[in-house]
């Protein structure tokens, strides 16, 4: 069956906020591999195209910056106006039929939504995290509009995908959408990107001596990623090692690990970056020695994979779907959410040099066979033909002619 996609996402290259940026554009791009027209519609971004043909996937970049916003929510609702008024014009006169409609979380929920009823097709929605998740539970009116468009974007979905049995989970108990129209896909990585090789010694002494090694955190830098528990072990982790801290990201707790790092007289030990760009981290898990997650809430950890692809032995609380990638002794150290284990788990892979390689060996090879961008993009046209499928045997919704 021929059929076309439009995915609509917040974030896509270069725009880069967070793992969901990866996770469409990897998918996007093999899918087209397979012969699916993608189409994908983002906000536009300071100088990328407006419109271009990126690795066989057709790239709209939605004019979203013109007008003036008080808050997020503002923003985020003239976002939705400016892209499904783009969308009409796509749908109507550039693809060829039948068509899904694919929404990445609910930032995008509006214009989805909206589109699925001027246009007759179905929607699928993947839902990357849930409010209830990211703030341990629903505690003030902006949080309660996030959680019910949440739900409104998995109501109006004909399937919704999961990235982890967590998540699953979570989008069942906090969203109320039965297990039986979730789909469970998890997410990937592309081998090629990453290299196990730690010869770029020009990029290592960007950040470390020679005789220290590197403990590397890649993430936002936020409550729920746990980072702050991982500056807390830092003085612990001295007390035994000599390495280099390189923390990757941008957040609200960036100036607070500079603070309490001067505070705890380790400040020439710690390496705050900020936002590196994708070249740049993906050449850091070939220098490290070991990456931390210590996460307190984590649907899956796409950088989790990342690293395993780099060969980098893992450190992790192995909350969440994190659990579902790795386990403990066999491809990563797991340890508790405090700054106790987190040291004691960064010094025995820092220590033993047999067990790092056991991680990152297994690791690896967990990675190869299961979590390629090819085997999830053929589970992911599954569920397009199947909707398709049961789309095509209904009579009563159908596009007005």
């Amino acid at each position: 069956m021929a059929f076309s996609v439009v995915m609509l996402s917040w974030e896509f290259p270069p725009r880069i906020i967070g793992g969901l940026a990866a996770h469409v554009h990897d998918l996007s791009v093999e899918l087209a591999k397979k012969g699916v027209e993608v189409h994908v519609l983002t906000p536009d971004f300071p100088g990328a195209p407006k419109r271009e043909e990126m690795n066989g996937v057709q790239v709209h970049r939605v004019d979203s910056y013109k007008y003036p916003a008080p808050d997020f929510a503002s923003w985020i609702a003239m976002m939705n106006v400016n892209m499904l008024d783009y969308a009409c014009g796509i749908l109507k006169n550039e693809l060829q039929k039948p068509f899904i409609i694919h929404a990445h979380d609910w930032l995008v929920a509006q214009a989805s939504i909206t589109l699925k009823h001027i246009f007759r097709m179905p929607l699928i929605a993947t839902i990357h995290s849930t409010e209830y998740g990211r703030r341990g539970g629903i505690h003030d009116d902006y949080q309660r509009m996030i959680a019910s468009t949440e739900a409104w974007l998995a109501r109006e979905a004909w399937r919704v995908i999961c990235v982890s049995r967590f998540l699953a989970e979570e989008v069942n108990r906090a969203l109320g959408t039965p297990m039986g129209k979730i789909d469970v896909i998890p997410n990937g990585v592309c081998l090629e990107n990453f290299s196990s090789s730690g010869s770029n010694s020009e990029l290592r002494s960007r950040f470390a001596a020679p005789h220290e090694r590197i403990v590397l955190y890649v993430g936002r830098l936020v409550y729920e990623k746990g980072v702050h528990l991982l500056v807390e072990a830092i003085p612990r982790v001295l007390q035994s090692v000599d390495v280099k801290f390189v923390i990757v990201g941008e957040g609200y707790l960036k100036e607070w690990i500079r603070r309490r790092v001067e505070e705890m007289g380790v400040a020439h030990k710690v390496y705050v970056t900020g936002f590196l760009d994708v070249k740049t981290v993906r050449s850091l898990y070939a220098v490290s020695d070991v990456f931390v997650m210590p996460s307190l809430y984590e649907p899956f950890g796409i950088v989790a994979l990342e690293a395993a692809a780099s060969r980098l032995p893992l450190v992790s609380t192995c909350i969440g779907g994190i659990g579902e990638i790795v386990s403990h002794l066999h491809s990563c150290v797991s340890v508790y959410p405090n700054p106790d284990s987190l040291a004691w788990g960064i010094t025995q892979v820092l220590t033993n040099p047999a067990l790092a390689e056991h991680l990152r060996t297994n690791a690896y090879e967990r990675v190869k066979n299961e979590f390629t961008w090819w085997r999830i993009a053929e589970r992911t046209i599954e569920v397009y033909q199947g909707v398709l499928g049961e789309y095509a045997a209904i009579s009563g919704w159908k596009p007005r002619v």
